[in-house]
């Protein structure tokens, strides 16, 4: 069984995190880890933190000479924030910000102090899970899968399916690399730009979708059989995890919706050479919970950063007055990371199943079983 556990503070001296069920005989490169933290810092709209935090990962135990050991892998990342916040007196909070954790989370663990909930309710723990993600990255690459996440809408500015559907994943990879918004085309590029100017002149924020594409997953993993098995149902729920994401489209989902079921369904045919085929993938390469052979498909819908510098009405849970919501030190837009973030928990939740599928306390087991079940595919 693959899980995790994250454990930290937004502004504390680190985040912690283990990954136990990884077999032996991986090799991880922390190189690879730091660049995908490298690339969750940036993106065009981020805030003033990004440039304070340089995330680098420590691999506190489970790797000997740069090798996974069948032992839990304890990751950590400094926060050089800390130091700005080790020995500031801490002042109570009592204003909570609307689209926050911050009421909800006071009423139910009977705090009265709002800090104690930003600290952990804070989108600086994806950070961890960005390193995570990189690590199980890097074990899937062993059996030929390989994710790639872009940004599609940044506040309506929206790139059209067709300028990205017949590349292939490394250059969709590579496009969004090249751009500060991490969408693979220029011209879109810069209008989300310009809608994130627009956005932060007004003293504003914007939201909107970033997908996920999975190449290389092999026919069979998830299950019909229950409904927590499901590929589909294990995607939604990592994705919705993220902080801001509040809707999830698997496929052509919710285009899908308006159109006859003779123009939704993907046809079967079958070659010898290819096996089974289809020549369009509008489910996102999974059906009825398992995956097809089709590269998987997520986007992640985000709503605008809840924090603004126009901020809005609230009210002082200890004098229980009217007031205005406190700003704290945000990004005025946050999709750009959201892509690398919504990589890396697809990316969890495809190896969780493929080790759920295949199995082995090592590597070389694990390859073994997958080879076996390859050939008995077609």
């Amino acid at each position: 069984m693959l899980r995790f556990f994250t454990a930290g503070e937004s502004h504390g001296q680190g985040l912690l995190g283990i990954i136990e069920g990884l077999p032996a005989g991986i090799r991880i490169d922390t190189g690879k880890v730091d660049l995908d933290l490298f690339r969750r810092q940036q993106g065009y709209g981020r805030g003033e933190r990004m440039k304070i935090e340089k995330d680098k990962v420590e691999i506190k135990s489970g790797l000997i000479n740069g090798e996974t050991i069948g032992a839990p892998l304890a990751l950590w990342i400094e926060n050089k924030d800390w130091e700005n916040w080790k020995n500031r007196p801490r002042e109570k909070n009592t204003i909570p910000r609307p689209g926050h954790a911050d009421l909800s989370g006071l009423l139910k663990y009977g705090l009265d102090d709002i800090q104690s909930v930003i600290e952990r309710a804070s989108a600086r723990e994806t950070a961890l899970r960005v390193a995570i993600g990189s690590v199980v990255k890097q074990f899937l690459s062993n059996f030929g899968i390989k994710l790639a996440g872009h940004v599609i809408e940044i506040g309506g500015v929206s790139l059209p399916q067709k300028n990205y559907k017949n590349l292939n994943l490394e250059k969709i990879r590579q496009r969004a690399l090249n751009s500060p918004v991490f969408c693979i085309d220029r011209t879109v590029s810069l209008k989300m730009c310009q809608k994130i100017d627009q956005a932060r002149k007004k003293k504003d924020t914007v939201g909107g979708v970033f997908e996920v594409i999975a190449a290389g997953v092999p026919i069979g993993l998830g299950s019909y059989v229950h409904w927590d098995r499901r590929l589909d149902a294990n995607l939604t729920f990592a994705v919705m995890s993220i902080p801001s994401v509040k809707g999830v489209e698997i496929g052509d989902g919710i285009s899908n919706t308006k159109n006859f079921g003779s123009r939704v369904q993907d046809q079967i045919y079958y070659s010898v050479n290819q096996g089974y085929y289809r020549l369009t993938n509008r489910a996102g390469g999974m059906e009825g919970g398992i995956s097809n052979g089709q590269n998987i498909i997520v986007r992640g819908y985000a709503k605008p950063i809840s924090t603004l510098l126009n901020p809005l009405d609230s009210v002082d849970t200890d004098t229980k007055k009217k007031v205005k919501a406190p700003y704290v030190r945000s990004d005025i837009c946050f999709v750009p990371a959201l892509s690398v973030i919504g990589e890396a928990v697809v990316a969890w939740v495809i190896a969780a199943m493929f080790l759920e599928k295949f199995g082995g306390d090592s590597l070389k087991e694990t390859e073994r079983n997958f080879k076996t079940y390859l050939k008995d595919l077609r």
